[in-house]
């Protein structure tokens, strides 16, 4: 049985292709019968990971952002690769973005980050133990650098305001209110 809320589309094509994701562009009819079109982007499942060291610093990346056109701190996180399950994403994604490896891994939570403009799902992770004894491998377009700080600095910060990035926001929310 269909919603009564459903929207019908007629037809779909990428309107346009980049690294990292598509934009869809789609004919619909709305329940009322209306036909209209719908744009969004389009972009592989991710994992995203609180990290933490064996001595319980968290840690954080700073990255340039070019939308935002600035430095962002926040947890490390990455596309998952084609049949790439999601832990497996996670601890490769935490060892190239910042050379650390975890010992132990816990799945988190799935979130939908913002349903009414792209089809992203970010599966987030706890991750354990982390020591730093890989090698970060940067994608040709990330410009990161690692830091550690405690976990009570990172909520402080989260509350603050000096986190803006809405994936390490609701990781960090997410942990706090299930731990």
């Amino acid at each position: 049985m269909t919603d009564p809320l459903e929207w019908e589309t007629m037809e779909e094509e990428v309107a346009y292709s980049c690294p990292g994701f598509d934009v869809i562009h789609e004919d619909v009819r709305l329940p009322d019968g209306t036909e209209t079109d719908f744009d969004y982007a389009s972009e592989p499942p991710a994992a995203v990971i609180l990290p933490f060291t064996s001595e319980g610093e968290v840690v954080l990346i700073e990255e340039w952002r070019q939308a935002v056109k600035r430095v962002n701190r926040g947890l490390p996180a990455g596309s998952m690769e084609s049949g790439e399950d999601r832990e497996a994403a996670a601890r490769r994604e935490l060892t190239e973005e910042t050379g650390y490896e975890a010992g132990e891994i816990e799945f988190l939570t799935t979130v939908e980050p913002a349903n009414g403009l792209l089809d992203a799902v970010h599966h987030y992770f706890v991750a354990h133990d982390c020591e730093p004894t890989g090698e970060q491998e940067l994608d040709f377009n990330e410009s990161i650098r690692v830091e550690t700080t405690d976990w009570e600095g990172l909520k402080r910060d989260a509350e603050n305001g000096e986190i803006s990035d809405g994936r390490t926001l609701t990781g960090v929310l997410r942990y706090a209110l299930t731990r």
